[in-house]
């Protein structure tokens, strides 16, 4: 019993380990690439907005706008020149994208400028769909601090040139980091098999 007790201690402690060194790999792997300042960020082609959930049906939530907000400052600061909203829409009744398009409008943002994913279900497959649907090669990516490690990671990893520009504005609860570290290992096993999005389709380059 104590044999067992001692190997199944040190398989605990060996995941924990794993994890720890996969969180501490991406955070510093991407920390040059990421920007608190939309200013300062370098120029690309596109910024990607990830999904989030929605506040009600066709209501943004506060995490979606702070994202739908810092890509509208990149467009406003020519630091991108297209807009690409990728979410969940795999239901009639849930759709992320079109609420954003909507409010991207409402700001002034030219439609023809706006391009919609609707089959960004999880960051790996927006940012896969990016590169193979959308065409995008450049890219900075707007959404939160606890989001951006793993995004940039996974887009630069897809050979995209990928930047982060933070759009906390504020508090984030703690719940977004713990549910990262998790996160971010199926983010390294999704590269590492090459795993296909759900759907690819035509190309609709950008």
């Amino acid at each position: 019993m104590k044999r067992i007790a001692l190997w199944v201690g040190l398989v605990e402690v060996g995941i924990v380990v794993f994890v720890a060194t996969i969180n501490i790999v991406l955070y510093l792997e991407t920390k040059p690439y990421i920007y608190s300042d939309p200013l300062t960020a370098p120029v690309a082609t596109v910024t990607l907005v990830p999904g989030a959930a929605l506040a009600g049906p066709n209501v943004l939530s506060p995490i979606f706008i702070e994202r739908v907000d810092m890509a509208i400052q990149l467009y406003e600061a020519k630091k991108v020149s297209k807009i690409l909203v990728s979410g969940d829409n795999s239901t009639l009744a849930h759709n992320e994208v079109n609420p954003a398009q909507r409010y991207l409008l409402s700001h002034g943002i030219p439609e023809g400028d706006i391009f919609l994913d609707h089959a960004g279900f999880d960051t790996y497959s927006s940012l896969y769909r990016a590169r193979d649907v959308f065409g995008v090669t450049s890219v900075i990516i707007a959404s939160q601090s606890f989001h951006l490690p793993r995004a940039v990671f996974i887009a630069r990893k897809l050979g995209m040139e990928a930047y982060g520009v933070r759009a906390d504005t504020g508090p984030v609860l703690m719940y977004n980091y713990v549910r990262e570290v998790f996160a971010d290992e199926k983010a390294v096993l999704d590269l590492v098999t090459s795993r296909m999005p759900k759907y690819l389709g035509d190309p609709i380059p950008i």
